[in-house]
Parts: structure tokens; sequence; C-alpha cells
């Protein structure tokens, strides 16, 4: 299953945080399946999220793409940095 099937499944079933703050707050409570960063995301943004997903052992995929292209795949409008996969 490609990257891209993998987002569009966990959004088609809803077991998905979208954005940087959310997703962030999630990792810090919780133990997600799988964070996903885009390929542009500041390098401040990436380090907070690696920490915090390597500390709740969460497996880490950068999406090979912009934060715009992401966005895309999920349906919006607007750029998206990061998304969490929930278990």
């Amino acid at each position: 299953m490609t990257l891209v099937q993998i987002i569009q499944s966990a959004l088609k079933s809803g077991n998905v945080i979208i954005g940087y703050k959310e997703s962030l707050n999630f990792i810090k409570i919780n133990s997600p399946k799988m964070v996903i960063m885009a390929k542009n995301i500041p390098e401040s943004m990436r380090e907070d999220i690696e920490h915090n997903a390597k500390l709740a052992k969460t497996e880490i995929k950068i999406f090979n793409g912009s934060s715009k292209e992401l966005g895309v795949i999920c349906g919006k409008s607007f750029p998206i940095s990061t998304i969490v996969i929930k278990k």
C-alpha cells in the first residue's frame, strides 16, 4: 500500500488528525500508529514531531511532496504539514 493510499484510507475511516499543533498534542497524549510529515515542513516543527514521536515509539513517514500537495490529497484547500494516523 502506498503512502497516498494509507492517507486516503485513514481519511475515509476518520482515524486521522490533521495539522501540526493538533498532531503534536495527540502524540504527546497518545501513541498513534503513524506520523506523516510533508517534505517541506520547517526544521523546528520536524524536530518537535520527531522527538515526541520517538518517545511514543511511533513510525514516522515523510511524504515526498509539499504541504500543499498533502493538503490536496486530504481534500483540503490549504497546506497541511503533519498528519497523525490513530491506532
